[in-house]
């Protein structure tokens, strides 16, 4: 009995290892494929075939001499990073207050945060846009950072998380002395890491892949995201999708470092975040 057991658990695993390993080939392929589209001439792009004599690194050395592409980067960057930086900190200093503070409207302000996700982001496009332009900062780099400093999203989830840290810890600090920033920046921060590891990927993923609103806050080339960069590749009738695919390929670099590095800390956040009223 115990080997006929031992037997279906075995075969159970190899399905699903099996099945994983395929998912991962499927998923690869269309990557491989770009790779190689963008190390192709123009002229041998829409051929399946493969000529590796032919392989070379032209596309990418066109678009970051003849663009400028170095310029585009940093301006990802600069935008990427000060936005998932905003949010770490903000999201995480109002979710500290929303779970371990009492004041009045607590639930009310809180129910108000959660109905803000409900809210369709395109529909705020055009307020955004009007309140920048009176304060003067369309094609500015506060155009880009300020107005997504703040997520409804990552409160809630912070909070979540903080609601799993023991109160005994905070109570102890209390008595010691220690202040209410002091608290959260010395024990709720440092206790949180895979909670803000998951917020800062994720963050950092969707502004440095954002295309609608720089493209709608940047009208100077000097101030294109990365992004919004590798759009005037396009022409009208032709496109040269090896350079686009080189640029693509680049551009998804930084992503998969930042998932790498953080990866350890993404799973445990997305494991140990508890779900708690």
């Amino acid at each position: 009995m115990w080997k006929k057991e031992n037997t279906y658990g075995i075969g159970i695993k190899i399905a699903l290892y099996t099945i994983c390993i395929l998912w991962t080939i499927v998923t690869l392929v269309p990557y491989f494929i770009a790779i190689i589209t963008s190390l192709k001439p123009v002229e041998d792009v829409t051929k399946f075939s493969i000529d590796f004599r032919k392989l070379s690194l032209d596309s990418y050395k066109y678009i970051t001499t003849e663009f400028p592409f170095m310029r585009w980067l940093f301006n990802s960057f600069v935008v990427a990073v000060a936005v998932t930086a905003g949010n770490l900190l903000f999201n995480s200093m109002a979710a500290y207050a929303l779970a371990r503070l009492n004041f009045p409207f607590k639930k009310v302000i809180f129910y108000i945060i959660i109905g803000t996700m409900m809210i369709p982001g395109q529909v705020l496009l055009i307020p955004i846009y009007l309140i920048l332009n009176k304060l003067g900062w369309i094609d500015s780099y506060k155009g880009l950072i300020i107005p997504w400093l703040v997520s409804a999203f990552y409160i809630f989830f912070m909070r979540q998380y903080f609601l799993t840290i023991p109160k005994d810890l905070e109570e102890a600090a209390l008595i010691d002395g220690l202040s209410r920033f002091g608290i959260f920046f010395k024990i709720f921060l440092p206790l949180s890491l895979p909670a803000l590891a998951t917020q800062a990927i994720f963050i950092f993923v969707g502004n440095w892949n954002s295309f609608m609103w720089p493209s709608i806050i940047a009208s100077s080339e000097e101030l294109y995201t990365l992004p919004v960069g590798l759009n005037s590749f396009y022409g009208q009738y032709y496109q040269f999708w090896n350079q686009v695919l080189a640029g693509a390929i680049l551009l998804s670099l930084p992503t998969i470092i930042v998932f790498v590095a953080f990866q350890k800390y993404f799973v445990r956040g997305i494991v140990t975040t508890g779900l708690k009223e």
